[in-house]
């Protein structure tokens, strides 16, 4: 073999790993999540519009957009699916701990803490 041959052989791999393959694997995920949208899941449409699933047939998604708005879109155009939001409990460390007090501005007029005498200065309005 030449050392011509083994660098073209070595090019066309290295243009395999770098290009072709990440796209065949972000293909692959998107058809998984296409394929696994059931009613009742949270998506985002290509177009931008947020919706519940109401009915998964074929290649057609039914859209609950708004109350009592539902709208038919093709399955290819879901964008994502929206996980559901899980709400998270504060932590016994963070509910425990009292909020410090904080600082009030002086009203107007008043000097100011830690002045003395010769260097209170008041605010006007």
């Amino acid at each position: 073999m030449s050392p011509t041959l083994i660098i073209l052989i070595l090019a066309m791999g290295a243009i395999w790993i770098a290009f072709i393959r990440p796209q065949r694997q972000r293909q692959q995920r998107q058809r998984q999540m296409l394929d696994s949208i059931q009613p009742g899941a949270e998506v985002l449409t290509a177009a931008g519009l947020y919706g519940k699933v109401v009915e998964a047939d074929g290649e057609a998604v039914r859209l609950e957009i708004a109350d009592g708005v539902v709208v038919k879109v093709a399955r290819r155009a879901i964008g994502a699916v929206i996980p559901p939001e899980v709400e998270e409990e504060p932590e016994a460390d963070e509910a425990a701990e009292p909020e410090e007090p904080k600082a009030e501005a002086p009203e107007a007029g008043e000097p100011v803490a830690g002045a003395t005498d010769g260097d209170a200065k008041s605010e006007t309005p």
